[in-house]
């Protein structure tokens, strides 16, 4: 667990926070998200209101709580206590039973995100269609975003064959995913991440136009890679991933070498909306720019 914790501001009410670096999951304090949704007016107030709602939970047959870990957080008197917190799931799945006014934006909002996966279910097409929107309000160019919408095409294809190939999802995935983007970058994913300053974030969201491209290079030679030579096992399918990978990484130094600039960025998503938004700023109102 990362020691660093954090202080996130909601309506102007401290909530404490910790990031899991291994789980890669943020987690909040419970009881601070209760006192902001409740009006309490004390910690102890909140604590209590959260003891009776735990209750209430248990009663109900709600399997909630044997998830929710507990994590030393700084209090107000600047001393660590054991505290309860819950990961972004577990936090949504709790506020959906605070009966409270300020409670109710975050249910109306998981009820238009369900109906709206459920309306993806019927007509797969509305997935694109919501990201191309999502990407736009973000303030991505629409250049980078059929890029980007191109590379989950891409990344589609190659998860097929791995499928075809007998590659479990989970953690096989994962580490044929780095074997390609170290073989590409030089880093893992998860030092890429941390390359560009990432926790939750997704990191394909998060790279340069170049960057993209490289890393769809990597993708799409390792499918091919794998259509060809028919690997057998996850050793085999482990190599053609290292193969796929180091073709995009010669190119990359190619580029270097003729460029003398580095393909890798620290750039991510916070500095694609600054510089488009300023790019166009007077032609488009601020309303429909969302800055992250």
């Amino acid at each position: 667990m990362d020691d660093h914790n954090k202080i996130q501001l909601f309506e102007d009410k401290r909530i404490r926070t910790a990031w899991d670096e291994e789980e890669e999951e943020w987690y909040f304090s419970v009881v601070d998200v209760v006192g902001v949704l409740t009006d309490q007016a004390t910690p102890r107030s909140a604590s209590t209101y959260w003891a009776v709602l735990k209750k209430r939970l248990v009663e109900e047959g709600s399997q909630l709580l044997t998830n929710c870990k507990q994590l030393k957080l700084k209090a107000a008197d600047g001393k660590r206590y054991n505290t309860d917190v819950a990961s972004t799931e577990e936090l949504l799945r709790i506020i959906q039973s605070i009966p409270s006014p300020k409670a109710e934006p975050f249910k109306m909002w998981l009820a238009r995100v369900g109906r709206e996966r459920i309306e993806e279910t019927i007509d797969p097409e509305l997935t694109i269609d919501r990201a191309l929107s999502t990407y736009l309000k973000k303030g991505y160019s629409r250049e980078w975003i059929n890029q980007r919408l191109q590379a989950i095409q891409v990344r589609k294809e190659m998860t097929d064959e791995w499928e075809n190939r007998g590659v479990q999802r989970g953690i096989e995935y994962a580490i044929l995913t780095d074997e390609i983007s170290k073989a590409w970058s030089g880093m893992t994913t998860r030092q890429y991440k941390h390359h560009k300053g990432l926790k939750k974030e997704n990191l394909r969201d998060n790279m340069t136009t170049l960057e993209l491209v490289l890393n769809m290079l990597a993708e799409a030679t390792t499918t091919e890679i794998s259509k060809t030579t028919e690997p057998h096992t996850f050793e085999d399918n482990r190599r053609v991933a290292k193969r796929g990978g180091q073709i995009a990484g010669n190119a990359r130094k190619e580029i270097e070498e003729d460029t003398g600039k580095p393909v890798i960025t620290k750039q991510n998503a916070l500095d694609f909306s600054r510089i488009i938004s300023g790019s166009i700023e007077g032609t488009i109102d601020d309303g429909d720019i969302k800055k992250e």
